[in-house]
């Protein structure tokens, strides 16, 4: 593909609608004008470089077969974030159905059995009250507690302001403090 052709200039909002309308070469200059940025979140979600490029990967075939479903083309950016950010989250709850207790408990220098079972619960926790929050509290929360983003990150990620990033922040937090005072 010529990135230097007409498109690469082009405003996203051209390019999505283009791309929802079936234009392959506008879909990839979206592609190569936001990969890096979805890399770098998925990277900062997963704690891992190398798992980052399947999950943007398997968000650009998602986004690709559910163009139709994004009503706002100038909101593609924002889009295609909450896509990669949701993938990178159920690959982190796929991991945490893998984790060996017996052969960490073989391991001499690990934590125990029971430690390792009571951490396992706390996190199971902390997944469970997050998957009751409303879906913009918890992706403001994940960004900012798992990836590091400043609040301007975040209101620009999710394309809302930053006064709301902080609304959002504060009730999710109050939210998890209450869901989690059992284990406090």
């Amino acid at each position: 593909m010529d990135l230097h052709g007409p498109l690469r200039d082009a405003s996203d909002t051209i390019l999505a609608s283009r791309a929802i309308d079936g234009d392959l070469v506008a879909f990839e200059v979206i592609a190569h004008r936001h990969g890096p940025l979805m890399r770098v979140l998925a990277a900062n979600l997963l704690g891992s470089e190398l798992e980052s490029d399947d999950v943007v990967q398997e968000a650009f075939i998602s986004a690709w077969r559910h163009l139709g479903e994004l009503n706002d083309p100038a909101r593609i950016r924002s889009w295609l974030m909450r896509i990669v950010s949701n993938r990178a989250l159920d690959r982190i709850r796929a991991r945490r159905h893998h984790d060996d207790i017996d052969a960490a408990d073989r391991a001499s220098t690990g934590p125990s059995t029971e430690a390792l079972v009571e951490h396992r619960m706390q996190l199971d926790a902390v997944w469970i009250a997050l998957g009751r929050l409303p879906a913009d509290q918890r992706r403001c929360w994940l960004l900012r507690e798992t990836a590091g983003y400043s609040y301007a990150e975040i209101g620009e990620t999710l394309d809302i302001p930053v006064s709301t990033v902080r609304g959002l922040l504060a009730r999710a937090r109050a939210t998890l403090l209450l869901e989690m005072e059992a284990w406090r």
